[in-house]
């Protein structure tokens, strides 16, 4: 019988019905049978169209096989719950050659992975001039100097709900929108895509941003359980616990000092200013890790000569008025900071990268109206990657690409997550599973990339996270940091991009350390 289910499951993913409905015989033979059982819960067809492209480079010349496709992914029973969208470039090798595979993702959590696939390593890339405002369409993508095509083969894959990824038949949307549930649709799809492609002999490395990271710390762990050991993980602008960043504890207020610092530092409103961003930031986490951290800690017991010092330093790294940080008990909440620290100019600094700027209505409130560093670069994203799909991959469907899965509607997370242990938490920390997964995998190696300029995800949280990962030192020597003059989505900086793609092509070649 189980010849039969794979013969049914070939025929599927080769693109049609294994026979049309008017075709059924009265009598169905053994075949027939087999394939109805194995069909029985959904018709599934794994789709996928392929061209052979090639890119040309300075000194060198990239053949490879993109395919835009779906995979289909099924519970235990074995009854099919999902379709996941995935474009994937290969690039030509000879035989026995065992190239390494990358999967990357975006986070949201829900959203689609078109800001890696737009933007970072494909062999096509947006082209992005810096922190100012993209321009609409015609949209300008062509040849990606820093792909990482030459050193593996990539995989972008979109979360249920966004791009074309959707659930199949009764299953609800809302059975993938959650942590532990978003970790194992991802896993199913990475096996499947491992099992359809012949892939379990080439090195594997998964690539998340932003709360991708926080899933990849436990697919991560997950794939190792099933049987899938990884080479590495690379973790960009990373949220790996949300417990410690969560508003209204002080701690994420020691997290925010550098980037404050680096974002003053960057618009000129640092006294004396030092000539390079680094050695300001590192003035700055000393202080928070410091007298700022003594500081937090004695609340509203603080005696008034050591708040008084406390606020003349943070004014002295954030760029921002005495008065300002202390009516705001040296606690200045991330908008505020956005708002208050060019409010002289009548602008707005971003979220995501705090080198953008934006204009509201008027210099008031006490934070700004939209992030300047999104809305700059989404509608050329957003139409660059729709445009791309249809008509230079040739993909086709009648579904719409959707840039998260909240745009479908009924969008509720469940943020419990189940850890190693078996222990419910309420707040996810994943840090716990990617610290399982070093231990129990002593060749795992993680990279961590991070934007000096990113308020979404301070580095300095990221440090923090690692740190207390409790690993022993033979484990700690298989993680690295990485920092860039950027912010979030760090490629968006182009300089950034070419140090950030030779840092990502020795951490694939085992030559990072």
């Amino acid at each position: 019988m189980r010849q039969f289910v794979g013969l049914a499951a070939l025929v599927l993913a080769l693109g049609g019905p294994a026979y049309a409905d008017e075709a059924k015989p009265a009598v169905k033979d053994d075949v027939a049978k087999a394939v109805d059982a194995a069909t029985a819960h959904a018709p599934v067809l794994e789709k996928a169209q392929s061209s052979s492209m090639s890119v040309s480079l300075p000194g060198r010349v990239l053949k490879y096989k993109a395919t835009a496709g779906t995979l289909t992914i099924r519970n235990d029973d074995g009854k099919p719950t999902g379709s996941l969208f995935y474009v994937a470039y290969v690039m030509d090798a000879p035989k026995g050659t065992e190239r390494p595979v990358t999967f990357l993702y975006n986070g949201g959590p829900g959203s689609s992975s078109l800001w890696l696939h737009m933007g970072s390593f494909a062999p096509m890339r947006l082209e992005a001039t810096g922190p100012t405002t993209m321009a609409p369409a015609p949209f300008k993508l062509g040849p990606n100097p820093e792909t990482l095509l030459g050193d593996t083969d990539l995989v972008f894959i979109d979360a249920m709900g966004a791009g074309f990824s959707r659930p199949i038949g009764d299953t609800p949307a809302k059975a993938f929108y959650g942590v532990d549930q978003d970790v194992d649709a991802f896993a199913r799809a990475i096996e499947r895509y491992v099992t359809l492609n012949g892939r379990w002999n080439s090195p594997k490395y998964l690539f998340g941003e932003s709360y991708g990271t926080l899933r990849s710390g436990a697919l991560a762990n997950k794939l190792q359980d099933r049987g899938m050991y990884l080479n590495g993980v690379v973790l960009l602008s990373s949220i790996l616990n949300y417990g410690m960043r969560q508003p209204g504890f002080d701690h994420v207020f020691q997290t925010y000092l550098p980037t404050y610092a680096a974002t003053a530092w960057y618009h000129s409103k640092v006294a004396n200013r030092p000539a390079d961003v680094a050695s300001f930031v590192q003035e700055a986490r000393d202080y928070a890790h410091g007298p700022y951290a003594a500081a937090l800690a004695k609340g509203d017991q603080i005696p008034a000569d050591e708040k008084a010092r406390v606020a003349a330093a943070l004014s002295r790294f954030t760029g921002l008025s005495v008065d300002f940080i202390l009516q705001n008990n040296l606690r200045v909440e991330l908008g505020r900071f956005r708002k208050e620290l060019l409010r002289d100019q009548r602008l707005t600094v971003g979220r995501l990268d705090s080198r953008y700027t934006g204009v509201d209505a008027d210099a008031g409130g006490d934070s700004p109206e939209f992030d300047a560093s999104s809305t700059a670069v989404t509608g050329a994203y957003v139409g660059a990657v729709r445009d791309y799909i249809t008509h230079t991959l040739g993909y086709q469907t009648d579904l719409d690409y959707r840039q998260s899965a909240r745009d479908g509607g009924g969008f509720s997370w469940d943020w419990k997550h189940q850890d190693p242990e078996g222990r419910t938490q309420t707040t996810p920390d994943t840090a716990v599973d990617l610290s399982s997964a070093l231990r129990v995998n002593p060749k795992l190696r993680v990279l961590s990339l991070n934007g000096y300029y990113d308020m979404a995800t301070p580095f300095f949280g990221t440090e923090f996270d690692i740190a207390h990962m409790m690993l022993e030192p033979q484990q700690r020597a298989n993680v690295s940091i990485k920092y860039y003059p950027s912010g979030h989505m760090v490629y968006m900086n182009l300089d950034a991009l070419k140090t950030m793609s030779a840092d990502v092509s020795r951490f694939v070649s085992g030559g990072d350390k």
